[in-house]
């Protein structure tokens, strides 16, 4: 089929699940165009360069690449000759607030080891909660992840399951029945807030993300995040695909419940009867379908919503290294609910804090200038839903941050050289994220498959689905399973007759 004569569609934002849809159209046989409103490519994967650094926005965690794999395959491509991803170890340093840690990976060997050094008693039951986890892996990521749920008889079909799985059940709740000790039950809860969750709301169907990093281990690209990216936009042009930057889509143009093109700020129309949406759901739909088309997701039903907690990140460069760091370090707080519930139920901004801090420089030195040290720190905070007013708070929230970081970079304030702060407005005016929100909706049971978004828009015709607003949530390996989801939904283009 001559490219003037295919089929033409349309893929709304380039972050990781906007990359995965237009790879895979483009794979079906469409002609595929992504629209995206920044001057790069990414989403939250985007890159920000000062002085010598690069600092990945976000993700910085990699799990499942062999999602990531199957896009290169697609083309008979491999990933290694795009991008080099190399694996973490530890998984995570976990530091408690009294100075101890936790050398967290995929070995039961090493957990046990760990677990012991903290409550011998627990480690019995360690074993179990790995079957357990495994359990819920296999049913919700391996057989749900990349299922649409369109219909309610979708959810119906597996409610038996997830109620023998006791999905009623919160992650921390499951974590509680198997380890007595406080320090070891934040350990094995912590994992729905790296998908925008309270782990004391969200269902413990998410604790499959711990075994999912068991089983594939987590994984840094060489050159960060943005070198995965480019090396998907690559491939995606290398198939024919065309990429249009500092391109915001205004509206979704409908005509009888079916998408006839789009509309970009500026007035420029594209004809095309298939939209694939990465962007933020409630924004996309508030902002760009009118109300008549939105029977379901009106406004009032999004503004109901649950949305996941916002995020303060710092990106910080010094002229110092710190060997003596992993890679990725958790550093929580003494409190562990009550911050929670100050972040996601109070949102309230608390004078304590659980720090996430990213040392790409650790596997990748290249990311900084020799002899220097490359960093982003980043804490949970609550979206714009609070009353937090960041524009008088950010200088003294990053300075109370950075001033905790010396327990464990000696001196850290004294050799940073470069510095950017981002808060929740960022995440309202660059991704134009509802509330701000990091993650879009709260992961909580009510809020899951068939009740979140679905991927096939329930009102309109030819309207996708995809990224962590709709089934099966955030992350990258939801948001790549969500573009994955297509594949049961689209079939391959027929010839048009379009030039």
């Amino acid at each position: 089929m001559a490219q003037a004569n295919k089929v033409k569609a349309a893929v709304i934002g380039s972050g990781f699940g906007g990359l995965g849809a237009a790879i895979r159209l483009q794979a079906k046989g469409y002609q595929t165009t992504i629209f995206e409103m920044r001057d790069m490519p990414g989403g939250r994967g985007y890159v920000y360069k000062d002085k010598g650094f690069t600092y990945d926005a976000g993700p910085t965690i990699i799990t499942a690449p062999f999602l990531i794999d199957e896009l290169f395959e697609l083309s008979g491509k491999k990933t290694e000759d795009y991008v080099k991803m190399v694996p973490c170890e530890p998984f995570y340093r976990i530091i408690f607030h009294d100075g101890s840690s936790f050398e967290y990976n995929g070995s039961e060997e090493n957990m046990l080891e760990q677990i012991r050094k903290i409550s011998p008693a627990d480690a019995v039951r360690y074993p179990e909660f790995i079957e357990k986890t495994r359990k819920i892996f296999e049913k919700g990521f391996v057989e749900l992840a990349d299922h649409p749920f369109s219909s309610v008889w979708d959810m119906a079909k597996t409610a038996p399951d997830l109620a023998l799985l006791r999905a009623d059940q919160s992650v921390h709740t499951m974590a509680a029945s198997y380890f007595k000790d406080p320090k070891l039950r934040m350990v094995f809860s912590f994992h729905p807030l790296l998908v925008g969750g309270h782990p004391f709301h969200s269902s413990s169907i998410y604790s499959m993300i711990y075994f999912l990093e068991r089983k594939w281990g987590v994984h840094f690209a060489m050159g960060g995040t943005g070198a995965l990216v480019n090396g998907l936009i690559k491939l995606f042009q290398e198939m024919g695909g065309t990429l249009r930057l500092n391109a915001k889509v205004e509206e979704i143009l409908i005509e009888e419940e079916a998408v006839t093109g789009l509309r970009l700020a500026g007035g420029e129309t594209f004809s095309t009867k298939l939209i694939v949406s990465n962007g933020d759901v409630a924004n996309i739909y508030r902002k760009c379908v009118k109300p008549e088309h939105r029977r379901k997701w009106t406004d009032k039903r999004i503004e109901k919503m649950k949305y996941s907690m916002g995020l303060f990140l710092i990106y910080f460069g010094t002229n110092r290294t710190y060997p003596d760091l992993a890679h990725h370090s958790i550093i929580l707080s003494h409190r562990y609910k009550e911050l929670l519930d100050d972040i996601f139920d109070h949102k309230f901004l608390a004078k304590d804090f659980s720090l996430y801090l990213h040392a790409p420089t650790r596997t990748d030195p290249g990311m900084a200038p020799p002899g220097h040290e490359c960093f982003y720190v980043l804490s949970p905070v609550p979206h714009l839903g609070g009353k937090v007013n960041w524009e008088m708070e950010k200088e003294r929230y990053a300075e109370a941050i950075l001033e905790s970081l010396e327990s464990v970079c000696p001196n850290l304030r004294e050799h940073i050289v470069s510095k950017i702060i981002k808060t929740p407005l960022d995440f309202e005016t660059d991704l134009d994220a509802y509330l701000g929100s990091a993650f879009q909706f709260e992961p909580i049971l009510t809020q899951s498959a068939w009740f979140r978004p679905h991927n096939l828009a329930e009102d309109i015709n030819g309207l996708y689905l995809v990224g962590a607003g709709t089934h099966p949530g955030a992350g990258v390996p939801g948001v790549l399973s969500s573009a994955k989801a297509l594949e049961k939904l689209i079939g391959p283009p027929a010839v048009s007759a379009e030039a």
